[in-house]
């Protein structure tokens, strides 16, 4: 197996799209925030610094469509939809958030769902870091995928 964004060098490069065939592209990513439940409360509360859930999924969305700059080999994108769905879940404790982004392109947009989900994180801790320094950001995950030449993705549970 190769590896796309290396040449037969082994030089990095960003990998040449323009032949591709432009089609609709869809990804979904997960990722957990675990704390204490009294911090979970001050989540679904809002803290000083305001709405948590909120902020971090304006984050989340900017994330997304920051995504080329923050990944070197990452192609800037016509992004068409980017969601975040951030739930509280006692189970945990935590905070579940899942990012869906969708394009027409000639690349798909699985960095993005990714930094979507790892910036919403990012300003949950961010947000809740006073009440609780060891929260946890876990299970960063491609759920799925679709579009393109390789089709079909989807994670096993």
């Amino acid at each position: 197996m190769s590896l796309t964004h290396f040449d037969s060098a082994g030089q990095a490069h960003m990998v040449d799209v323009s032949g591709k065939q432009e089609t609709a592209r869809e990804a979904v990513a997960e990722g957990l925030v675990i704390m204490s439940p009294e911090t979970l409360a001050l989540a679904q509360g809002g803290t000083a610094k305001g709405d948590v859930l909120g902020v971090a999924r304006l984050a989340g969305i900017m994330g997304a469509k920051r995504t080329s700059d923050l990944i070197p080999l990452c192609h800037p994108l016509p992004i068409a939809k980017v969601a975040l769905d951030l739930t509280p879940d006692a189970t945990l404790p935590g905070i579940r958030v899942t990012a869906t982004v969708r394009t027409t392109g000639r690349t798909g947009v699985e960095m993005e769902a990714l930094t979507a989900v790892t910036t919403a994180c990012l300003t949950i801790y961010d947000m809740l870091k006073a009440a609780e320094k060891s929260m946890r950001i876990e299970g960063i995950r491609l759920l799925r995928k679709e579009g393109g030449k390789s089709g079909l993705y989807e994670a096993q549970a």
